[in-house]
């Protein structure tokens, strides 16, 4: 891994400090092994997981703080941003928010307020260190014609647990900036049910400022076009968006090839060409997005080894396995300098 002394290339957050905030997702290993990369070329971070329900509140009268913190102990340090992620999602959230003491579903009112009771915590912890969260993930359907994916939070709560997660996300925080986030949002169809339901919190005067777009892209998807009308239409509800979650894959969606044991040069070229064309692409729209937060740093950690398969290594990054600048950088901080 490269020293505290070795990087001498352009800092990202600063090849682009007139464009949007540079942010990468961190847990407490990679503040540690990646904190040089870290302090150096990126000026905000998220937490991977430790931020996430099942993290932070495993059971009703217990909360654990104590990995969060180390977080924004490190975003202190080297004076970085830090985005919330994430408070209300169908994923990685305990079962005892659901369920009475006997293994019940509670009904609606129990429900939103233990909803109210997390936030009122959590958010209001950080509510000097955190700018903005991502209040609600990944609610809508990505196939046919339901706007809303089954969960347990519409089961019991119905719709509108949604606009309640902003309202007690802004009570608890009046100055952090609100955003919902989801996946596979360049794609026409689900783009446009995004839309609908940010254009309906809107016209309820709901407390949401933003759109998180996760970006999880690869070599080939999604489409140019597609990105720029997404952000076309996010941006015409006059909310501000940011990039989330980027990173690049090699593979595509449902490649499961696994022979690859090093990232060939062919693909690390054509890597580096869509990350230019996907930033000079972000820049046109700087006015609108004001952070562009990759999901991790450096090829040396990705959730991307285990997903979509399992213990097949990637390199989604632009940085490479020792920190190293990659192709991508190169091409990023050399166009944009």
């Amino acid at each position: 891994m490269r020293g505290i002394n070795s990087f001498t290339e352009p800092a990202l957050k600063t090849v682009f400090a007139d464009d949007f905030k540079i942010g990468a997702a961190v847990n407490p290993r990679t503040i540690v092994s990646q904190e040089h990369l870290l302090a150096y070329h990126f000026n905000s971070i998220t937490a991977e997981n430790e931020m996430k329900f099942e993290s932070l509140h495993p059971a009703e009268d217990v909360y654990d703080f104590s990995e969060a913190d180390k977080l924004v102990a490190f975003a202190r340090k080297h004076q970085l941003a830090m985005r919330g992620h994430t408070l209300v999602w169908h994923n990685q959230t305990t079962d005892w928010l659901f369920q009475d003491k006997a293994g019940s579903p509670v009904n609606k009112e129990t429900l939103l307020a233990r909803m109210k009771s997390h936030m009122d915590m959590v958010v209001g912890r950080y509510r000097n260190d955190i700018y903005a969260w991502d209040v609600v993930n990944e609610v809508i359907a990505d196939e046919g014609k339901a706007l809303l994916r089954p969960s347990k939070w519409l089961d019991i709560a119905g719709p509108e647990f949604i606009s309640k997660a902003f309202q007690f996300a802004h009570e608890a925080d009046p100055k952090a900036l609100l955003f919902y986030n989801d996946y596979n949002e360049s794609h026409p169809h689900k783009r446009d049910k995004i839309y609908a339901l940010l254009k309906s919190l809107l016209e309820q005067d709901v407390p949401v400022h933003g759109v998180g777009l996760q970006a999880h892209w690869n070599l080939y998807d999604p489409a140019l076009d597609d990105v720029r009308a997404a952000i076309e239409k996010y941006a015409s509800l006059g909310l501000q968006l940011q990039l989330t979650e980027l990173d690049m894959s090699l593979f595509r969606f449902d490649d499961k090839r696994t022979d690859l044991k090093s990232p060939p040069a062919d693909l690390l070229e054509l890597q580096a060409e869509r990350y230019e064309v996907m930033f000079r692409l972000l820049k046109e729209y700087g006015e609108v997005i004001t952070s562009v937060t990759f999901w991790g740093a450096a090829d040396d950690y990705t959730w991307l080894d285990d997903f979509p398969v399992r213990g097949r290594k990637n390199w989604p990054f632009l940085f490479d396995e020792q920190h190293a600048p990659k192709p991508a950088y190169n091409r990023l901080a050399v166009r944009n300098s």
